[in-house]
């Protein structure tokens, strides 16, 4: 009886390994049959990475040939690289025998999906199109958009990269970008530059403007045309305010600025101008 129940014990642990080795032994055959076809989609992977690499390289330069503007290189390049690993990556599934009906299904369920959760995104994405066609500003101006201004230096899928004069570098969704006001300082070749200049009621006002109009002949980037401006803009309290109006190249602004405010306030200290400080007159009633 116990020599029974050995053999039978013996049998079913045969019987449990011999199982054990043909589910082991299955997964090893499939393995060693889903090799060759991995490796090709590896292969297959690598050398897509690398034509597409290429293939970009290639749209650049045919861009550039066509005198297409770097914001929208830039912004086009981003789109094509997604579009291009975006067909690598169903190639491969294809490679590894997965059905088209399921690589389309999860495509669609995952589009759905990444489109409810990235609203936002998707929203830049439509502010970049609407930033390419409207062309408010290119690469290389300067402008002044949601309290940032700055160079803008390029247009992405998501975001326009611009660069501050202090050179850090902000990051603006496009969307934002797209429905904000938008100023572009360099998009014409000439600007005005607005001065204000304040002397006292004591000051000789012609002696004043005689000086601020010198001080802007006497600089060779400031232009004769359109003429400078200078008059009585204002009657302040305690000053009278010379506004000068002068033009100059967009790309000399702030040089001439920062010029003439320096050379105008030495001719003044030089000629006698004064330039007052807020006065107040308080009187002291005696009861």
């Amino acid at each position: 009886m116990r020599a029974m129940e050995i053999d039978k014990t013996i049998d079913e642990t045969e019987a449990v390994v011999e199982q054990t080795t043909s589910f082991f032994s299955g997964i090893i055959h499939k393995i060693q049959d889903a090799i060759p076809t991995l490796l090709v989609a590896v292969v297959v992977f690598f050398i897509g990475v690398l034509l597409a690499k290429l293939l970009q390289k290639m749209i650049k330069r045919g861009m550039r040939r066509s005198n297409i503007d770097e914001t929208a290189i830039g912004f086009f390049q981003s789109l094509i690289r997604v579009i291009l690993y975006t067909v690598l990556i169903v190639i491969c599934l294809s490679i590894l025998n997965v059905p088209m009906s399921s690589i389309v299904a999860v495509i669609g369920a995952a589009g759905l999906a990444i489109g409810l959760a990235l609203q936002n995104s998707l929203s830049n994405l439509a502010g970049g199109f609407i930033i390419l066609f409207s062309k408010p500003f290119k690469a290389g101006d300067f402008i002044e958009t949601s309290g940032v201004s700055g160079t803008v230096e390029s247009v992405g899928i998501l975001y326009t990269r611009i660069i501050t004069v202090d050179n850090k570098t902000i990051y603006i969704p496009n969307g934002t970008v797209s429905g904000s006001v938008i100023s572009n300082y360099t998009e014409k070749k000439l600007r005005r530059l607005d001065l204000e200049f304040s002397i006292s009621y004591a000051s000789d006002f012609d002696k004043a403007r005689s000086l601020i109009l010198q001080a802007i002949q006497a600089e060779e980037i400031a232009l004769k045309e359109p003429a400078p401006l200078v008059r009585m803009g204002r009657q302040d309290d305690s000053a009278v305010v010379v506004f000068t109006y002068v033009w100059v190249d967009s790309s000399n602004y702030w040089e001439l600025r920062y010029t003439l405010l320096e050379n105008v306030k030495k001719q003044f200290d030089a000629n006698g101008i004064s330039i007052p400080f807020p006065q107040v007159d308080v009187h002291n009633i005696q009861q």
